[in-house]
């Protein structure tokens, strides 16, 4: 028979390692958190943590971004609309996109969209958001 004190030492040891496995659920994949603000770069980086950094960004109309795979396993840009993989981005290479319009413009990596994502948001000038 199993004293109250054990039972209580394995309810305590279960509540902490629930606590430890969901703590991760409070941010959206990529390691945005919904309503982060988007950072002026022109440049993403996929470091080694299945993320793109930073996962949202803001570009003026007429930029091209850059993102580089710093990771040591393969990856992918995928824009929503586009064909799967998108561009594929093996350890150390790049890619580049030319943004001309304004908008907010989705992306994933294709091979691990669930935690991967990120956001381009274009705007008319400098500091003006896109309708």
């Amino acid at each position: 028979m199993i004293s109250a004190r054990v039972l209580g030492v394995r309810a305590i040891v279960l509540v902490v390692a629930i606590a430890t496995a969901t703590a991760g659920c409070a941010s959206q994949p990529g390691g945005a958190d919904r309503g982060a603000v988007a950072v002026t770069t022109t440049h993403v980086d996929l470091p080694k943590s299945y993320k793109f950094a930073p996962a949202s960004i803001q570009v003026a109309i007429g930029s091209t971004v850059t993102w580089t795979n710093s990771d040591n396993f393969t990856h992918s840009v995928q824009f929503a609309g586009e064909d799967a993989p998108g561009a594929v981005l093996k350890p150390g290479d790049s890619t580049s996109r030319t943004f001309d319009q304004a908008g907010s413009f989705t992306y994933v990596c294709a091979f691990h969209h669930q935690n991967m994502t990120g956001t381009v948001i274009v705007t008319e000038a400098s500091g003006s958001a896109a309708p």
